[in-house]
């Protein structure tokens, strides 16, 4: 596409190692057209409304954020089961937990431990457990492929919590519920409805048509590379057993 002119928004993950996504982008960059890896969850302003309460210091320093992403899916001939192609729980939705935990602590991990269980006949992850090392904060998370479907996010601060209680997909016709609980009490923010992939295409649609240049895109790319780092070094910590560095 790149190629040919034309502008990518890119179905997540990008590529399949931190490497393919960074030589995609850059011929990408080279050929003059916008790319954006599509997450869409960070265009509901349900998770918007999350990063500017932890930014405003309700909850206190965040300390831990904890996700939880599960569905089924045992057939041998969907790709979502199918390691050449990206297969497995982490690519497919552990890659919304670590890009979700950066987007919520604005940093980058240090470090990160893994557990996987594989499928013996289909050769993905179909459970795995992560710990990523923000410093100051943790961020933990577990996903499946074979498990019930169910998801949920939560961060903890020094002074209170914050819950996104269907953080990813989010019906369109419905408010989605942010809950925040501090020693004043609990209060639900009720936010939309919205439509997240809507909001995205139209975000990727306005900065094509107002002319921006590479770079400068809603998500620009480089966030893709670097959530590829992360899921890189889970990996590598898979094979290792041991802690794993995120390159830099």
């Amino acid at each position: 596409a790149a190629a040919a002119g034309k502008h990518v928004l890119c179905e997540k993950p990008m590529a399949l190692s931190a490497d393919e996504a960074a030589e995609a982008v850059a011929f990408a960059r080279g050929r003059g057209v916008l790319v954006m890896e599509a997450f869409m969850y960070r265009f509901h302003p349900q998770w918007q409304a999350a990063r500017r309460i932890i930014k405003s210091g309700e909850i206190g320093a965040p300390v831990l954020v904890q996700t939880r992403y599960a569905y089924t899916n045992k057939d041998p001939g969907n790709i979502r089961n199918n390691p050449e192609i990206g297969g497995g729980g982490f690519l497919d939705i552990g890659c919304y937990a670590v890009s979700g935990s950066r987007y919520l602590l604005g940093e980058e991990p240090r470090r990160v431990l893994s557990l996987v269980n594989r499928d013996p006949r289909l050769g993905v992850d179909a459970l795995s457990s992560a710990l990523l090392d923000f410093g100051t904060a943790h961020a933990q998370f577990t996903v499946s492929t074979q498990a019930f479907p169910s998801q949920k996010v939560e961060v903890v601060g020094t002074a209170g919590s914050l819950t996104l209680e269907l953080p990813f997909n989010m019906f369109p016709d419905v408010k989605a519920e942010l809950r925040v609980r501090t020693n004043i009490g609990t209060r639900t923010v009720r936010l939309g409805p919205a439509g997240q992939y809507r909001l995205m295409f139209d975000a990727f649609a306005e900065a094509v048509a107002a002319g921006a240049l590479p770079g400068s895109e809603p998500t620009p790319p480089e966030d893709g590379i670097a959530n590829m780092r992360v899921l890189d070094a889970l990996f590598r910590s898979e094979k290792s057993g041991a802690w794993e560095a995120v390159a830099r």
